[in-house]
């Protein structure tokens, strides 16, 4: 039996990590094993960058956090090495950057994607790579504005040919 200082210790962290986990918008569970530590540090700054907080954590102390939070859906993936990276602002940011390091590392690591979360609902590892994929925001908008400008463009073309055609 634990003594009442360790018990405590844990709550404390189990306490922490739900409130995280409460605040973030977007989460990702996964499977660290065989990341050697230049690639870990590389990740983890990226994550940082982007916003995302990073940490490594014990199955017993998740386990209580996302079903403290309502995600006992994931409680089937909190098996051997876990990680989870949290966002409080980007929904997005932790799938994008734990994909583009799932596709880095391929073959050579048991680095995988788990599961994870996104505005209250549990996703599944393909979801999370669907995400992954998705263009950046700034992608997004230059596309809209592209498609918002083809007519107005469309439209000064056929004006200038018309106005070359007539004579003057």
């Amino acid at each position: 039996m634990p003594s009442e200082k360790i018990l405590q210790t844990k709550q404390q962290l189990v306490a922490e990590l739900t409130e995280k986990i409460k605040g973030a918008v977007a989460g990702v569970i996964v499977d660290y094993k065989g990341i050697n530590v230049e690639q870990d540090t590389k990740m983890r700054k990226e994550l940082r960058e982007a916003g995302v907080e990073y940490f490594v954590v014990k199955n017993t102390m998740l386990r209580f956090a996302i079903n403290a939070c309502g995600y006992e859906a994931l409680d089937e993936h909190l098996e051997g090495t876990t990680a989870i990276a949290i966002s409080t602002e980007d929904v997005v940011a932790p799938a994008k950057v734990i994909s583009k390091y799932v596709k880095e590392l391929g073959d050579t690591t048991d680095f995988a994607v788990k599961g994870g979360f996104m505005e209250g609902n549990v996703i599944d590892a393909a979801t999370v790579k669907e995400l992954g994929n998705l263009p950046t925001k700034e992608q997004l908008v230059g596309q809209l504005l592209s498609v918002l400008v083809a007519p107005v463009r469309g439209l000064a073309v056929a004006l200038n040919a018309i106005a070359e055609k007539e004579p003057a």
